[in-house]
């Protein structure tokens, strides 16, 4: 029997992983054997261990990446015996219906059946760049929402999906949405249901320049950055990730997404900031440390030195906020994607 695969997009902070994590736990309630991969243009990944992937391939998207996707889904099969895949892709990722859906579709139809294309959004991130006229961080989410199957508005237990919905439908005529809370599980049975039971729809090509498409990517800054902390007393692990990512998401940069994750023997700490100015948004407090390690991701539209910069000044001000000590693994080296250039692309 053919494995499902089914591909999730969707911009920066959406909740992808959220929402992959919930619909692995709805699935496998079901009866399902579920792996995860996660993917991302460098490494050390906070979404890999909150996901407890199975997999993760890295050095770029699915798309450019794409025997490391096969690889990855190989493993999942024969290591995890997974009779479904959630693929997770890079956030700042599009034009997944040419490069992914269709190559597994026609190449490896023997191994996958398919699911349908699912765009997470986020309704604030929706709004934001709706308003923020033809630039090209907001060509690429208008082109991520539009090659969706099913666009998936993510945090109905926040509100304001309403008015949402009506602007996806102006913008995109005949897209089916489905409004669930990757949170709380509300709505999330429809989306299960959508990718259990019905195929992709890659009878249309989607226009797409991908000059804009490469120049929305290198407007961010990728940074993944690890440390070591010590406090002879003990540090407040989510004071220490609050303060870090107030300090990192409060420069009046467009913020796509930073987390922290902290661990040590005492427990774990996770905490994350989407968008500039956005409440900072704690999902587990692991309390006192005395001996830590922090994963850092950041995907911020500034120069990559300016995010190195900005990185160790607020690695300082945790640290001086909590009583203590940081020590780099090595220094941060934020980088700017390089021009997406994909294995595949199949015309519909």
């Amino acid at each position: 029997m053919s494995v499902l695969f089914a591909a999730v997009g969707g911009f920066l902070g959406a909740g992808k992983t959220t929402t992959l994590v919930a619909l692995a736990r709805a699935l496998e309630a079901r009866g399902r054997r579920v792996a995860i991969i996660t993917n991302d243009q460098g490494e050390d990944l906070v979404d890999t261990m909150v996901a407890d992937a199975a997999a993760e391939v890295t050095g770029g998207c699915f798309c450019c990446r794409f025997e490391d996707l096969l690889a990855a889904a190989a493993r999942c099969v024969e290591e995890r015996r997974a009779d479904v895949i959630l693929a997770e892709a890079v956030g700042s990722c599009t034009d997944l219906q040419a490069t992914v859906v269709r190559p597994l579709s026609r190449l490896y139809g023997d191994r996958f059946a398919v699911a349908p294309l699912v765009t997470v959004v986020d309704p604030a991130r929706f709004t934001a760049l709706a308003a923020a006229g033809d630039v090209d961080l907001a060509y690429l989410f208008d082109r991520q929402v539009e090659e969706a199957d099913v666009v998936a508005l993510n945090k109905a237990d926040a509100g304001g999906g309403g008015p949402v919905r009506e602007a996806l439908g102006a913008l995109h005529p005949g897209k089916r949405v489905v409004e669930y809370s990757a949170r709380t599980g509300e709505g999330l049975g429809a989306l299960v249901d959508v990718l259990t039971s019905e195929a992709p729809g890659t009878d249309r090509d989607m226009p797409i320049d991908y000059d804009r498409y490469a120049a929305a990517e290198a407007e961010l800054a990728w940074l993944n950055h690890a440390v070591e902390i010590r406090a002879d007393t003990g540090f407040a692990s989510a004071r220490w990730a609050e303060v870090l990512l107030g300090e990192l998401a409060g420069r009046g940069w467009v913020v796509g997404h930073v987390k922290v994750l902290l661990t040590a023997e005492s427990g774990t700490t996770k905490a994350s900031a989407v968008g500039d100015g956005v409440a900072i948004s704690v999902d587990a407090d692991g309390g006192r440390m005395r001996r830590a390690h922090a994963r850092i991701n950041a995907r911020v539209a500034a120069p990559p030195a300016e995010l190195d910069a900005a990185l160790r000044a607020a690695l300082a001000a945790a640290d001086d906020a909590t009583g203590a000590t940081s020590r780099a693994e090595r220094p941060p080296a934020s980088f700017a994607p390089s021009y997406p250039r994909p294995v595949h692309r199949l015309p519909a």
